[in-house]
């Protein structure tokens, strides 16, 4: 028997035909043909609305199981959605309507539910005048919120305006107030407070600091500019610190020296062991002579007891005649 392949259930049969009527087959179907009329249906539901288009939502495509390729789902004007517009274009047209009744035949389908995968002409264009009208409906509502936002931006432009002219008015009022420009202050101890109490509005806050704070007859001594030879600091161009050499030639030292630097590294390595170990405490500067060895064999516990001893001793007679 001829083998046949299935689209549906994805499969090659080698029963033949006879695989069309079996139960799974037929379960399988319907589960396709549901899930083809729940987009249908939601394509039809959501005719008439629009949306500002999103490539990440308005860019899928529902797989038309009669047809055997992807559709897309919404349509597109510009930057604006139509939502189900691309599949309701495609269930309307001519090449869907000859495909189903061939999947139909094919697969043999319940002939009642292959109206519910198609659009008739009239109702598509009906659906199309509705999407038309949202449009239209929906650029007219931008348009006047554009509008409202550009009369929010000029009023708002007009308000400032209004407030640098203002502001400018009283700046204007202020100097003609304070006299021509020829007019000045007294000077000196003639000025008194009857002439401030006359001065009226800003020009009293205006005036400029009183300079005439010493007494009558005091002057100040100019003693000069001071400068010392070889003296000063960084930022008037003098050598620093580090690099002057003192008077016997030597480079004046700043900071610890290098010795001092060894041995504060090392205690910073010992701070790290335990406190409680043996020999932390032990006073490497003391005098030790040959007594302070232990009585057993050396490092390795080697030996008779006096070994070492005596062995230290020979030793450290050696280095000495070495010397």
């Amino acid at each position: 028997m001829a083998a046949h392949h299935c689209a549906v259930c994805r499969r090659t049969s080698f029963s033949g035909r006879r695989h069309l009527y079996s139960p799974a087959h037929r379960r399988r179907l319907r589960e396709a043909l549901e899930r083809l009329q729940e987009e249908v249906a939601a394509a039809r539901a959501a005719a008439g609305a629009v949306r500002p288009y999103e490539p990440a939502e308005h860019e899928r495509r529902v797989w038309c199981l009669c047809c055997g390729r992807g559709v897309r789902r919404d349509g597109r004007r510009g930057g604006l959605a139509l939502p189900g517009a691309g599949l309701l274009r495609h269930l309307a047209g001519p090449e869907h309507r000859r495909e189903t009744l061939r999947f139909w035949r094919e697969n043999r389908a319940e002939a009642a539910l292959r109206e519910r995968v198609l659009v008739p002409a009239d109702e598509y264009e009906r659906l199309a005048q509705a999407a038309e009208r949202a449009l239209a409906a929906y650029r007219q509502r931008e348009e006047e919120r554009l509008r409202q936002m550009a009369a929010g931006i000029r009023e708002a432009e007009r308000r400032q305006q209004e407030t640098v002219r203002a502001a400018l008015q009283l700046q204007t009022e202020a100097e003609l107030g304070a006299g021509p420009p020829g007019c000045s202050l007294p000077a000196g101890p003639d000025r008194d407070s009857s002439w401030d109490a006359e001065q009226p509005g800003l020009s009293r806050m205006q005036a400029g600091p009183d300079l005439n704070w010493m007494e009558p007859g005091q002057a100040l001594t100019f003693i000069g500019h001071q400068e010392t030879e070889g003296k000063g600091n960084v930022h008037t161009g003098a050598k620093p610190p580090w690099l002057t050499e003192e008077e016997d030639g030597s480079k004046q030292q700043i900071g610890p020296s290098y010795e001092e630097f060894l041995k504060h590294k090392e205690k910073q390595k010992l701070k790290k062991l335990p406190a409680e170990r043996v020999g932390a405490n032990f006073d490497h500067t003391s005098q030790t002579g040959d007594s302070w060895l232990p009585s057993f064999g050396r490092v390795w516990n080697h030996g008779r007891r006096w070994q070492s001893r005596h062995q230290f001793r020979t030793e450290s007679g050696e280095k000495k005649k070495k010397r």
